[in-house]
Parts: structure tokens; C-alpha cells; sequence
């Protein structure tokens, strides 16, 4: 069976991005920190990989100060939602494929 390479999306290769996306899909919004320890990344590795997925349109962030605190809080876009699920179908039924 060939895999329709099309529908894999490069931008979710990563196991950050994979992570980050998927929190994004069952929680309206989250901070920074909690995204960071939920994931257990570091602060340049979180930053590094929310840039790209924000610069490919897939998420949003809203920077902000609580106190004198900066806080950065993430949500997905109608976009990053829809090319996330087109990935994870794609890979779904790859690995449908493989088992019969």
C-alpha cells in the first residue's frame, strides 16, 4: 500500500509539534508555562516551535502582563485545526493499511 504523501504535513513531524497541536485541539487557549511543563520542554525549544507552527498560520498567541508579569497564552486556528486533523487522518489510515 503507498502512503498519499500529500496529507502528511511536515510541520507536525516534530514530537513537539505533535504535542503542542494536540493540547491545542482539546483546550480552548494555554499559557506558556503550563504548555512548557505539560509538555516538558524547554523555554527555547517551546518558543522555537510555537514560532514556526504561529508563522505557518496554525496558531495564535496573545502576549500580555498579569502584575508585572509577561504571559503568553496560545490557541489553534480554524486553519491549524483543519491541516492538524488532515495530518492525523492521513496517518491514521496509513496505519489502517498496514494492519490488514
Amino acid at each position: 500500500m503507498k502512503l498519499n504523501l500529500e496529507d502528511i504535513n511536515k510541520a507536525f513531524e516534530s514530537k513537539a509539534r505533535l504535542g503542542i497541536m494536540s493540547v491545542l485541539l482539546v483546550n480552548e487557549s494555554i499559557d506558556f508555562v503550563s504548555l512548557k511543563n505539560l509538555l516538558e520542554l524547554t523555554d527555547g525549544n517551546l518558543a522555537s516551535h510555537t514560532r514556526n507552527l504561529e508563522e505557518l498560520g496554525y496558531i495564535r498567541s496573545y502576549k500580555q502582563f498579569i502584575g508585572r508579569k509577561p504571559n503568553t497564552t496560545f490557541s489553534v486556528t480554524p486553519e491549524g485545526k483543519e491541516a492538524f486533523k488532515k495530518h492525523l487522518n492521513a496517518l491514521e489510515n496509513f496505519l489502517k493499511n498496514q494492519l490488514e
